[in-house]
């Protein structure tokens, strides 16, 4: 039986517009009651795998190379091992490493490309809302080789961030020399991001709801499951390339008490003021480097003179720093000592991103929000020792409140610290103290770390997802 004309120009149940569309929409392939998966989805899931492959090995890549940079910069030896900063013997002369490095980098981003600029994330949005996914290919090199000379020569960021940009980067170009739609293109640039994310840190379920939260803005079966796909591959081979072993150390917690579990309201409560005191101030803190009297390249040269003066006093501030991460949550970082090394680590890494260099923000907000989360644990302990507050899980809702809080990707943060330590017990204070800081943090800030830039840009950034016609 053939169709009606009504039925061959409406793309949803109920009346069409015009019947005369039906030539247009076959010409732009607009689908018809589309189901959930078809054979295209198929060759979108086997692209979004052939992603999350070479995503993982160049951040296998760019672990390296941060290695060889920190083994040249600090020690003089040409290593690929990845070392810490903070062993250094080079005295008063660590001030100029940092700089030189961020210099590099100023020049990288005024002959190269401005967009290595920042922590990648924001900028991947922008491309996302506003140019139909299509990230610059020379960002595919630029990014990574930008971030690992600022983190290796000293710069308080992690490479989760530079290196899901990077994957961003990889899925955007492939989506680019390859026929496909924007929202194929898209999904392609967010199946490249989650394959960085958890060839880093090996937490598939978090990069998923990441890639969902903060970059295709929709939950729909033609999104995630590519997504899902290259997670699941980038999984595979992370043990081939990184080991098995998680990134960080927890021993086991136990169930929290009821009272605990009021505690760790309390505290999600304070972590998210403590995010919007963070965002705000790195957005401050570009404020002022727009009023300096020279050109915007050598802003990050300012950035890098600070991290090197405070990594004179606190060495554990250079780099990477993941295993600060690991001793915040043992549980024996605590007192005075960290509440110093956090207030360090927040202006050496606010001022050297707020002045334009090439860095990440997860493994920074993670690493003073874990620190902020135990000196509130143990205030609860001191005020309150019959809530049996743990100081391992106080660290641990801690940094992934202070992430809700400052990003509100709320579900990416619970799982993200469940996965991590691969322990369900936590389960129950992360939904407690990530809830608190999200709710906080809206009440309280209308943009998050990840949107204010755009927002600033004039750029519309979804924050709900909505059916068509549910909206009130």
């Amino acid at each position: 039986m053939s169709r009606h004309p009504v039925e061959d120009a409406s793309t949803t149940p109920g009346l069409p517009i015009s019947v005369g569309l039906a030539p247009t929409l076959e010409e732009a392939g607009v689908e018809r009651h589309a189901k959930a998966l078809d054979r295209r989805s198929m060759v979108i899931v086997l692209l979004s795998i052939g992603v999350a492959a070479l995503v993982a090995v160049i951040a296998r890549a760019l672990v390296y190379l941060i290695g060889l940079i920190t083994n040249l910069a600090f020690f003089g030896k040409v290593s690929a091992d990845f070392a810490s900063p903070a062993a250094n013997t080079l005295g008063l002369w660590v001030i100029a490493v940092p700089v030189a490095g961020s210099v590099i980098v100023g020049l990288m981003a005024r002959y190269g490309s401005k967009a290595i600029r920042g922590h990648g994330i924001p900028e991947a949005m922008e491309q996302v809302l506003t140019n139909e996914s299509r990230i610059p290919r020379r960002m595919t090199f630029l990014k990574p080789l930008s971030a690992a000379i600022a983190i290796g020569t000293g710069g308080p960021f992690g490479a989760e961030g530079p290196i899901i940009a990077t994957g961003a980067a990889i899925g955007s170009w492939l989506g680019q020399i390859v026929h496909v739609s924007a929202q194929e293109r898209k999904t392609l640039l967010a199946a490249g991001a989650a394959a960085g994310m958890t060839a880093i840190f090996g937490t598939p379920v978090a990069a998923i709801l990441l890639a969902i939260e903060l970059l295709v803005f929709e939950f729909r079966p033609r999104s995630f499951i590519p997504v899902t796909a290259a997670t699941l591959a980038a999984m595979a081979l992370r043990p081939l390339l990184f080991g098995a072993a998680p990134l960080f150390h927890v021993d086991t917690l136990q169930p929290a008490t009821e009272s605990a579990l009021l505690a760790y309201v309390v505290e999600g409560a304070f972590m998210g003021l403590f995010a919007v005191a963070l965002s705000r101030s790195i957005y401050f803190i570009e404020d002022m480097f727009e009023k300096l009297p020279v050109h915007w390249m050598w802003w990050p040269a300012v950035g890098g003179l600070v991290v090197g003066l405070v990594g004179v006093v606190a060495p554990h501030t250079l780099g990477v720093g993941y295993e600060n991460i690991d001793r915040i949550l043992s549980g024996q970082f605590v007192g005075i000592t960290l509440a110093v090394f956090c207030g360090l680590k927040f202006l050496s890494w606010s001022i050297a991103l707020g002045s334009g260099t090439s860095g990440g923000t997860l493994a920074p907000i993670f690493t003073i929000g874990g620190g902020v989360g135990v000196l509130i644990g143990q205030a609860v302990q001191a005020m309150f020792p019959s809530a049996n507050v743990d100081l391992r899980m106080a660290g641990l809702v801690g940094m992934a409140a202070g992430f809700a809080g400052s990003s509100r990707a709320l579900f990416t943060s619970i799982v993200f610290a469940m996965e991590i330590t691969r322990q369900f017990d936590c389960l129950l204070p992360l939904l407690a103290g990530c809830t608190m800081a999200f709710i906080t943090s809206a009440l309280t800030m209308r943009n998050t770390i990840m949107t204010e830039k755009l927002v600033r840009r004039g750029h519309h950034v979804p924050s709900e997802y909505m059916a068509t016609g549910s909206r009130t």
